[in-house]
């Protein structure tokens, strides 16, 4: 059986706040930095996500609304090819493409439905 490993080192401020976050993965050959992570992890005895979310200071606003909506992209990606469910995802979607939108990261999209103001 074959193990691979992915490592996250976090060097922290006199404040606990992350400095910088280096990581690395064995298989791929990655060493390198970081400016934020998110990562979930499921625990199948709680039924729940654990989560664990870090950013420095060096982490850009912009660049957080754009490192948000690629994410939301991408669990859509991951929830279709893992479930099969592709109404959900499309769903999710359709939520990527208006975040995008209100966060001016993406044009408009008229194949996108927006949904009414209430």
């Amino acid at each position: 059986m074959k193990t691979s490993e992915i490592k996250f080192t976090v060097t922290l401020d006199d404040k606990n706040m992350p400095q910088k976050i280096d990581w690395s993965a064995s298989d791929g050959g990655v060493d390198s930095s970081s400016k934020a992570i998110m990562l979930s992890v499921w625990d199948s005895e709680a039924k729940n996500t654990l989560r664990i979310d870090l950013w420095t200071r060096e982490m850009m606003v912009d660049e957080m609304k754009q490192f948000y909506h690629q994410n939301l992209l991408s669990m859509a990606d991951t929830l279709e090819r893992a479930t099969g469910e592709k109404d959900a995802a499309k769903a999710m979607r359709n939520f990527a493409q208006e975040f995008g939108e209100r966060m001016n990261l993406v044009m408009k999209n008229p194949l996108f439905p927006t949904p009414p103001k209430q």
